[in-house]
């Protein structure tokens, strides 16, 4: 294969090939070489078997991704790909299979877990992709709903809606011509998503004689699929929070040595067989693997209570769309990019794109599936008719001139799904970017690190109204009443905020109404994030102070025993409490983690758990600014670096700069890159 590697001074990788075959090989083996670990960890977790090697913690994943059919619906996808996207795939999949021995080498995490480096498979990054966004819409939401409404009623359901904890958001906006300085549009934004320590994304640039482009890749998957910039054409995503995975209620039977499902036309067969995950330092676990004509049984099955069945479209359809990622590497106008998308799947995205020719586009791309309105709400039962899937809906489209955002909210993509982000970050972004006309790349980094909590006012209007506290805690409320609204990492006021919040959460998860939801054991494990009572309640908290559902007079009663409890603390700037956690699949127990701004209704949406935790966990994985006026005056950044490799230099570089909200700068000139030298025996 006849490619060549650069680096800028970020160690940042840019490849450039006699061809896109090539190019995938030396993506797949850079990819290998400074990831190794990362994606070890995830080609495990998407065939359901890290517990192997990370022990028992890992064991509810595993048993989720062997019930799900994760591996087996990527190999059906994999074989259904055209002869092309398979080929090139492949070439991927061969760099990987190239550089992961002399990656593992630099990864000191395979020493000491005993993990030899194994052996991808053709199918090996669709699985990696299928893992990553299984859990991307929040089809757990619809246990909780069940929940909800088996407890409370159906019409408590609407006063936990909200963009939780668990879900992965994102802030997007582009910029025509006519409010830039340059007249070129400008694309910006951060996609939020559970920091990962290395990153969940990579920055890198791929370039041959068919196409030039930089972006940010998901280490294990070939292309740019997200976030990507070619010089004459940009684009980038956000959750479009459409719904499109069901769960159905099964009732299942064993006879003559099979199992049997209940559907509308009666029982039929299912398939079943067993399966064994191994557990690293513990007994290995035995499982049973039951599919019914909806899909993979997750929870329980037909020796339990309860039995609940999974229906995905990547298991429907037998495609992933990744026939989308090399056409989006070919994209040199708007055009392209809209027809490349016509081919995505999974996950369902709001889109952004906007060229040099003046073209613009705001759509949603992917697959939604057509059935009953509750489908999309409750966990509804297999065996009545109603609840099949009917065709797939219409992706919508709206029109863009000089100005269009997206952050979760309901927006363009509100026909397709259920839950949205509150409108609190897409309403803040559009007030800041009309603001003024003449932006630049440079100028971006305000918008990106934007600290003010509208969704503060309905707890501050019920500390306004309440009387009878103390005078520490009067105090307390009259400077809350008088804060700017900024979760800015050195403000006293912000922690203090953050402290009457948690408090009040924890009271109301206590509140005797809600006291039935705070039990998720009948479900397995891996879903109890979207089942937790007092995250959900932290989350909801703006609607349930308005819904109605809890009596007024013991909402007062909950926020004055929190302004008390919190009056009572020694006071902390909220940076000294919002520290980052990232997650790693061998956790540094010494590591400490810097304090952040932000919060999750702020533009920098940094998520904590109210009630249960202050350290972020959630937050922009990336940052973008993508120039269409010069490619090299856009700029980029991540939470750590390029390299995931223990002690290299570029393993934490960048970090300075994604605190203090900066970007580093696009280079894209071969003559400013460091040519290296691939020694395929490194």
């Amino acid at each position: 294969m006849e490619y060549q590697i650069y680096r800028d001074p970020w160690g940042i990788r840019h490849l450039r090939a006699c061809d896109p075959a090539a190019l995938a090989f030396a993506q797949g083996r850079v990819t290998a070489l400074d990831r190794a670990w990362q994606i070890e960890v995830e080609r495990h977790r998407s065939q359901g078997t890290s517990a192997s090697f990370l022990g028992p913690e890992a064991i509810d994943w595993d048993r989720f991704a062997r019930r799900a059919r994760l591996a087996d619906t990527a190999r059906r996808c994999h074989d259904n790909l055209d002869p092309d996207t398979a080929a090139w795939v492949g070439a991927y999949v061969d760099g990987v299979n190239a550089g992961l021995a002399a990656g593992a080498r630099r990864a000191p995490q395979f020493a000491s877990t005993g993990l030899a480096p194994g052996h991808w498979q053709p199918w090996t990054p669709l699985a990696v992709w299928l893992a990553h966004h299984v859990l991307f819409a929040g089809f757990p939401a619809k246990l909780w709903r069940t929940e909800v409404a088996r407890h409370l009623g159906e019409d408590a359901v609407g006063c936990f809606a909200t963009d939780g904890p668990d879900t992965a958001g994102s802030n997007g906006w582009l910029l025509g011509g006519a409010r830039t300085a340059s007249g070129a549009p400008i694309l910006a934004g951060d996609p939020h998503r559970y920091i990962e320590d290395p990153g969940s994304y990579q920055q890198i640039r791929l370039a041959c004689p068919a196409y030039d482009v930089l972006g940010l890749a998901v280490p294990g998957v070939p292309g740019i699929a997200h976030f990507g910039h070619t010089g004459s054409v940009a684009w980038a995503i956000t959750n479009a929070m459409a719904d499109y995975q069901d769960l159905y209620a099964e009732r299942l039977r064993r006879r003559d040595g099979t199992v049997e499902a209940l559907g509308p036309a009666g029982w039929r067969p299912a398939a079943a067989h067993a399966e064994t995950v191994e557990v690293a330092g513990g007994d290995p676990v035995d499982l049973e693997v039951i599919e019914t004509e909806r899909g993979p049984v997750v929870v329980g099955g037909p020796d339990d209570e309860m039995a609940i069945s999974l229906r995905y479209v990547p298991r429907v359809r037998g495609d992933l769309g990744f026939a989308a990622l090399p056409a989006l590497l070919a994209a040199t106008r708007v055009a392209d990019v809209d027809a490349a998308c016509e081919h995505w799947v999974e996950p369902v995205n709001v889109l952004l794109a906007a060229d040099t020719a003046g073209g613009l586009l705001h759509r949603v791309a992917g697959a939604v599936p057509v059935r009953d309105r509750a489908n999309g709400l409750l966990v509804v039962p297999a065996w009545k008719p109603g609840h099949e899937w009917r065709g797939w809906r219409a992706m919508p489209r709206a029109d863009v001139s000089d100005l269009a955002v997206m952050a979760n909210d309901r927006g363009i993509s509100a026909p397709l799904g259920v839950e949205f982000a509150a409108p609190h970050r897409a309403n803040r972004i559009r007030e800041l970017l009309t603001g003024r006309a003449d932006w630049s790349a440079g100028d971006l980094g305000a918008v990106h690190t934007d600290t003010r909590l509208a969704s503060a006012e309905p707890l501050l209007a019920l500390l306004a109204d309440l009387d009878g506290l103390g005078p520490a805690a009067v105090a307390l409320r009259d400077r809350l009443l008088d804060w700017d609204r900024e979760m800015r990492a050195d403000s006293v006021d912000a922690g203090a905020f953050a402290a009457v919040r948690a408090a009040l959460v924890r009271r109301l998860a206590a509140h005797p109404m809600l006291a039935p939801l705070a039990d998720p054991s009948r479900y397995p494990a891996v879903f109890h994030p979207w089942l937790a009572l007092v995250p959900r309640v932290g989350f909801a908290l703006e609607t349930l102070l308005r819904a109605g559902l809890l009596p007024a007079a013991d909402l007062r009663t909950a926020a004055r025993a929190a302004v008390e409890e919190a009056a009572g603390t020694a006071p902390a700037c909220w940076g000294d409490l919002h520290r980052l956690a990232p997650w790693q699949a061998l956790p540094d127990r010494a590591a400490q983690w810097p304090g952040l701004s932000g919060d999750h209704d702020c533009v920098l949406a940094t998520s904590s758990v109210p009630g249960v935790t202050h350290h972020c966990f959630r937050a922009p994985a990336a940052r973008y600014v993508w120039d269409l006026g010069r490619r090299d005056d856009s700029r980029w950044v991540v939470p750590f670096g390029a390299s995931g490799v223990p002690g290299d230099p570029h393993q934490r570089d960048q970090l300075p700069y994604w605190l203090r909200g900066d970007l580093i700068p696009v280079v894209t000139d071969w003559h400013r890159l460091t040519e290296e030298q691939d020694d395929h025996d490194q």
